[in-house]
């Protein structure tokens, strides 16, 4: 079995007019974000084997957040093609990860494009991905041996969270 963790980046800041996109970091809302997903998935036992993010400042401290909560967390990934990546580039992405548990952190629109795709069950009339929040995580099991052989469509949704909800 494999599981993702995919988790759009946290509230990101624009007070400052003058920084690219990629340099954006995170606001208070987004900092208190990151640190409550960060707590869930302590508590709940959902600490990854690998983290896979955007090389985007908003999305390595959202990331730097999550992991302050938990035990051992391994060092992110941070990979130049995620950054605004659409969903095959996010499944190509993934299918070269090499462990069972992996965390994926990203932007729209991909991020909510590819948990769309991903999903088995048919998404919910109002179909929360299409506006995917800031820190929100969807967590998937795949019946597979490797990352390799996942297919859209075929993850089964094991939880839906956002900040709001914690």
């Amino acid at each position: 079995m494999k599981r993702l963790i995919l988790i759009r980046h946290a509230k990101s800041s624009w007070s400052e007019p003058g920084l690219s996109d990629r340099d954006r970091p995170l606001n208070a809302r987004g900092r208190t974000a990151a640190e409550k997903i960060g707590r869930w998935l302590a508590d709940n036992g959902h600490a990854p084997g690998q983290v896979l993010s955007s090389p985007a400042r908003r999305c390595r401290e959202t990331w730097e957040r999550i992991a302050a909560q938990l035990n051992a967390p391994p060092e992110p990934e941070l990979i130049d093609r995620l950054y605004l990546a659409d969903p095959d580039e996010m499944l190509a992405t993934l299918k070269a990860a090499a462990e069972g548990s992996v965390v994926m952190l990203g932007h729209m629109p991909g991020i909510g494009e590819f948990a769309r795709a991903l999903r088995r069950d048919p998404p919910p009339r109002h179909d929360i991905f299409r506006k995917y929040p800031t820190g929100g995580m969807l967590i998937l099991d795949f019946a597979a041996d490797s990352w390799e052989s996942i297919l859209p469509g075929t993850g089964r949704l094991v939880a839906w969270i956002t900040p709001r909800t914690l």
